[in-house]
């Protein structure tokens, strides 16, 4: 029964993996015409209305990027190392990944935003700034989660050896090499007893 319900999830992980896919696709080839739209040599649109568009495909590609990196996390984190979230090394690695996602994409939403407001609408700046202030918030709050969850780790080094291991093993699959051997410990070379 429990293999039954572990093949369940899995199939349930490769569904939301392929639709964040297609969805990423889908949002590289809207920003591809986007971007067309604002180089594309024609006479009939303005500067401003170039740069906008620009600036949009800045933006879907961003939310691309995300959809794509999600897909990646989860595969690699749920299907392929067949993780159970349960020790705070895997807690950590995987919220790590996630939010480098996260705060990447905020902090280019707000650059976006901030150079399409400066131009529309520059008495919505502020707005802007809360993106960029809710990315510096989660930012602080990983780094704070981090250094807490550090102490933590070093009550079972057991669960870190093990995700290391797992991570070389993971490389190696993905490199089609043959995975490194494993270091050997040094031994303290023996003095010879004094008479």
């Amino acid at each position: 029964m429990t293999r039954l319900i572990e093949r369940i999830f899995t199939l349930g992980y490769l569904a939301v993996i392929a639709l964040f896919l297609l969805a990423g696709v889908g949002l590289i080839g809207l920003a591809g015409a986007e971007l067309w739209e604002g180089l594309a040599p024609s006479a009939s649109v303005d500067v401003r209305a170039r740069f906008d568009s620009v600036l949009d495909a800045i933006g879907i590609m961003t939310i691309a990027l995300v959809s794509i990196e999600l897909a990646q996390t989860v595969f690699e984190e749920e299907v392929r190392r067949e993780v159970k979230i349960s020790g705070p090394t895997r807690v950590r690695r995987f919220l790590s990944r996630f939010m480098v996602v996260l705060v990447v994409a905020l902090s280019i939403e707000t650059l976006v935003a901030v150079f399409r407001l400066l131009h529309e609408a520059p008495e919505q700046l502020p707005y802007a700034a809360a993106i960029g202030g809710t990315a510096a918030l989660l930012l602080v709050g990983w780094g704070t989660f981090l250094r807490l969850n550090r102490s933590v780790e070093e009550l079972e080094p057991e669960a870190m050896a093990a995700a290391k291991d797992e991570d070389g093993e993971v490389e190696a699959e993905k490199d089609d090499a043959p995975k490194p051997p494993k270091p050997r410990r040094k031994r303290a070379p023996r003095v010879p007893a004094a008479d």
